[in-house]
């Protein structure tokens, strides 16, 4: 808990400006903390008078130290046994954090019937993957994969842990944090070492998107990130790589309280958003449902996907499995053309290091014309049908 020292508190509100969740207030010009205090800590570094600490709570049960600790770890989200590909990309981010650390590289898998699956970890990189299989895995569901991670963790105790910012991640992983009784930060874009310290730095947007912020989890292991997903390059294959799978038996109840009735998949009529090289996204300027129609043509014939602004999702023209931003899915298409979305901070954080940026919007003062690498001031319903039938001119 964070404690307040009375005596020491002037009434300064430094605390209250450092406090990004708003959970500090002054009462008789003393600080007092809310609720809804996430013992994240900023406050103390930011009190000159000294009067902000924070009380750790002994329960009792062990966790893992540093001293202890050794290894990265990489979790391999699988889907009906195929490796989620922001699998691939912690891969080659692990390699360099093992190497700055000069230690192991491994991932954990779960599901059934899924071993050869394993190999391709190594390929990508993994010296180790721990394998755990049980028909209980077949399908995610969180109270039990996170009652697995966990007995695992323990078991082989790693020093940093790492996974995709995807809907099973964003589930997961603060479960596990919280078993484990240690640090996570979400929604990570880099990470480096600090290597004398052993430490993981873990760089994520914060304030909106207005600053970067580099958080650390100095006392207790492992260190836990999830990242977004195409922030990061790829490992390569390389099938020439040898590595060790570690069949992990489990003496734990695998028994779950959710009932998986059915399973329905997405019928997507262009590639997977998050896969994409080419994403035509469509915002408020589009104006109602029906004229999505223009957007999905134009990704047809670019063989690209479809992408929106939260705007448009909120409004029910197209699912949210479509949106893009801070609240949505982080891209990395090699050509992403924006059209009619204005360009707010939410939505830049999910697409600004897009290689090529393509803003078409009637408004020239739309913030999305500052990222740009070509902007087209103009009317949509304009453009779009003629970028289209140009598109199909040159096909023919």
């Amino acid at each position: 808990m964070i404690r307040i020292e009375k005596d020491r508190c002037k009434g300064c509100g430094l605390c209250i400006s450092a406090c990004p969740f708003g959970a500090i207030v002054l009462v008789d010009k003393i600080a007092v903390v809310k609720e809804n205090c996430t013992l994240c800590g900023a406050c103390i570094d930011s009190c000159p008078f000294k009067a902000i600490s924070l009380l750790r709570e002994d329960s009792g049960e062990k966790v893992i130290s540093p001293e202890e600790a050794k290894g990265v770890w990489v979790f391999a989200e699988q889907e009906e046994g195929n490796i989620h590909s922001v699998v691939y990309e912690l891969l080659r981010k692990g390699r360099e954090l093992a190497e700055v650390l000069e230690t192991e590289l491994s991932a954990v898998l779960l599901g059934e019937g899924i071993k050869e699956k394993a190999e391709e970890l190594i390929w990508r990189g993994a010296d180790k993957v721990y394998l755990i299989e049980d028909s209980a895995l077949r399908n995610y569901r969180s109270d039990v994969y996170s009652r697995v991670l966990v007995e695992v963790i323990k078991r082989y105790k790693p020093e940093i842990f790492l996974s995709g910012a995807t809907c099973v991640g964003r589930s997961l992983i603060p479960r596990v944090a919280a078993s484990l009784k240690t640090g996570l930060t979400a929604d990570c874009t880099g990470l480096e070492i600090d290597k004398k310290k052993r430490l993981l730095l873990q760089t994520r947007p914060a304030f909106g998107g207005n600053i970067m912020a580099t958080i650390i989890c100095a006392e207790r292991r492992p260190q836990m990130a999830t990242v977004r997903h195409k922030v990061m390059p790829e490992a390569k294959v390389d099938k020439q790589r040898k590595g060790e799978i570690i069949e992990v038996k489990m003496d734990i109840p695998f028994s779950s309280q959710i009932e998986i009735k059915e399973m329905v998949k997405e019928v997507e009529k262009t590639i997977r958003l998050t896969e994409a090289d080419i994403i035509v996204s469509g915002g408020r300027g589009l104006g109602k449902k029906e004229n999505f129609g223009l957007i999905e043509e134009l990704a047809m014939v670019l063989g690209g996907a479809v992408g929106a602004s939260r705007a448009a999702v909120d409004s029910g023209w197209i699912p949210y499995s479509h949106q893009v931003g801070q609240t949505g899915k982080t891209v990395c298409p090699k050509i992403y053309i924006a059209c009619g979305i204005s360009g707010q901070i939410q939505h830049l954080i999910g697409m600004q290091s897009s290689k090529v940026i393509i803003a078409i919007n009637k408004d020239p003062s739309a913030p999305i014309f500052k990222v740009a690498t070509y902007g087209v001031v103009g009317d949509l319903f304009e453009i779009i049908p003629a970028l289209i039938n140009k598109i199909k001119k040159r096909e023919d």
